[in-house]
């Protein structure tokens, strides 16, 4: 049988958690750096919009996009929310706390910068402020 030498069969840690990155679209334009601030941190970032792209161009049902976000977040070890609070990020929370996962909250400042938050400093986007004791 013949060798097989590769610089990845070097790096086998595979006890870094799955970390699910839940986010608005207003933050689509920040999907690198937030998966860059996932691996930085020692996880490995499931992330939607990396996945994904937005709704995979619309080229496939929505719902079929959701259930396969649902699947990410029950596979993940934590959820990580970035920004705002959308109605679907809120959705995800929901399922990550049902499934008794650590969900932590992140601001993006001045669009670069990313900061731990409490979730009592967490926005919710418009039509969501009555939802806070879901996070």
């Amino acid at each position: 049988m013949a060798e097989f030498d590769h610089r990845a069969l070097e790096l086998s840690n595979t006890d870094k958690p799955l970390i699910y990155t839940a986010m608005s679209k207003h933050l689509f334009f920040m999907r690198e750096h937030i998966s860059r601030h996932v691996l930085e941190q020692g996880g490995v970032p499931l992330n939607p919009f990396m996945t994904f792209n937005y709704f995979l161009g619309d080229t496939v049902s929505r719902d079929l996009i959701r259930q396969a976000n649902n699947v990410l977040v029950a596979r993940a070890d934590q959820l990580w929310q970035y920004g705002a609070v959308s109605d679907g990020a809120l959705a995800e929370i929901i399922q990550a706390r049902e499934q008794e996962k650590n969900v932590r909250y992140f601001g993006v400042v001045a669009s670069k910068d990313i900061v731990e938050l409490a979730k009592e400093e967490i926005e919710l986007e418009e039509g969501l402020e009555g939802m806070r004791d879901r996070l």
